[in-house]
């Protein structure tokens, strides 16, 4: 299973899914070997299919970094935090993310929008 990373180690993920507000954005950072790109995407398709389909879900899109860089992010449009505990949860997504291998790094952090 992909090893999971604190962004900020002040306020690691499980405990922002404490928080009862929303409209949220989850950011999620994936250092990924680049031999293991394609199948990692391949992955990430089905659990993005499955995200998809949860009460909550708004919006997604897959971004990969520049110049050769081994990095790819997630940002996620989620109604509120407990949508996206509720549906992250699920036994269902749970399987799908125990078949990330041991040599990918996740950084997750959830986000609100703020003016500026």
């Amino acid at each position: 299973m992909a090893t999971l990373q604190s962004l900020d180690p002040h306020t690691p993920m499980f405990a922002q899914f404490k928080e009862k507000t929303g409209p949220i954005v989850l950011a999620n950072t994936f250092v990924v070997p680049k031999e293991r790109t394609e199948a990692f995407l391949a992955l990430f398709h089905r659990q993005a299919e499955f995200m998809k389909v949860q009460p909550g879900f708004v919006c997604l899109r897959m971004h990969q970094g520049t110049a050769d860089s081994r990095l790819l992010m997630n940002v996620a449009v989620w109604e509120s935090t407990k949508a996206l505990a509720t549906a992250f949860g699920r036994p269902e997504f749970q399987r799908m993310v125990a078949e990330s291998p041991d040599d990918i790094v996740s950084y997750p952090h959830i986000f609100e929008q703020i003016d500026v």
